[in-house]
């Protein structure tokens, strides 16, 4: 199954853009072949050669916000080109930095030659499956950032399915206590997967029974099928319950002849409101609740 059949580009399937380095399994690598620096933005060009020619302009945008406000959170990735740098992956955040009025943005600069080490390392280390789900995830997420692969080409050079590649790659939304939980009492991608959509609070109060009951990746994806019937029916049966209130308020405005409001709180008491205008309105109601 292909990032389109899945029905949505493979950025937006990928909420996370930051590769972590606590799940790097080629950090070191990194680090070793690698430069961290602040280059001038006017000392970088971008890559003639890339093959993403369009930016969506609202999206440089908004990403130049969250730069001016943030900073840029994911340095580019350069290799050196005569007097200048050109970039290998980061178009985007270099031209969001540049709307920004930044003078430099951080980079790791990079070999061609250190690029192809540091790729052929990510996908051996991938084949070779001994990482965990987490390691796997975040080397195909740095395979997409910093070697402008797509989900397509990923899963080929690891030799898995593209929609499996993807589905990994979500684990990467899930919060850093869970993804440290899933390593630690290593639970499978199937075990966790479920809990991917699931709030911060929901995945909080599940996770010790996965943990301590061992349940199966069939149980977790159960609880939370049975979890959102539940929620779902609560939120039908409150929607119900405001809509009777308000057909009685409506009711009792008739009677009245006023304007009656009522507001509710989440524990289910709340105030009827009676509004008047003027004071033979307001005598005129209480005329009328008092007999």
């Amino acid at each position: 199954m292909s990032a389109r059949g899945l029905g949505r580009g493979f950025d937006s399937l990928i909420p996370v853009d930051f590769v972590d380095s606590a799940f790097d399994p080629t950090a070191n690598e990194d680090t070793r072949d690698s430069k961290l620096r602040e280059l001038k933005l006017d000392a970088i060009i971008p890559d003639p050669d890339q093959p993403r020619r369009k930016f969506d302009e609202a999206q440089i945008s908004a990403l130049s916000k969250s730069i001016k406000q943030h900073g840029v959170l994911q340095p580019i990735v350069v290799v050196r080109d005569g007097s200048q740098y050109k970039i290998v992956a980061g178009e985007r955040r270099w031209r969001a930095s540049r709307e920004a009025g930044l003078e430099t943005i951080p980079a790791i600069i990079r070999s061609l030659d250190a690029q192809n080490r540091l790729e052929l390392s990510l996908i051996e280390n991938v084949q070779r499956e001994d990482l965990n789900a987490i390691e796997t995830a975040t080397a195909y997420l740095k395979l997409k950032n910093q070697f402008n692969l797509s989900a397509s080409q990923i899963a080929e050079r690891v030799s898995k399915s593209e929609s499996a590649v993807i589905n990994t790659m979500r684990l990467l939304s899930l919060p850093d206590s869970a993804k440290h939980a899933m390593i630690e009492h290593r639970l499978s991608e199937g075990q966790m997967r479920p809990l991917i959509k699931a709030t911060p609070e929901q995945i909080e109060a599940v996770l010790p029974r996965i943990i301590d009951e061992h349940w199966s990746a069939r149980r977790v994806e159960q609880y939370m099928v049975d979890l959102k019937q539940r929620n779902k029916k609560r939120a039908t049966t409150a929607s119900q319950i405001a809509q009777a209130r308000r057909q009685r308020a409506k009711q009792l405005g008739q009677k009245l002849d006023a304007k009656v409001s009522i507001h509710t709180s989440a524990r289910g008491s709340g105030d009827i409101v009676l509004k008047f205008k003027n004071e033979e309105e307001f005598e005129k109601l209480c005329t009328i609740l008092m007999k």
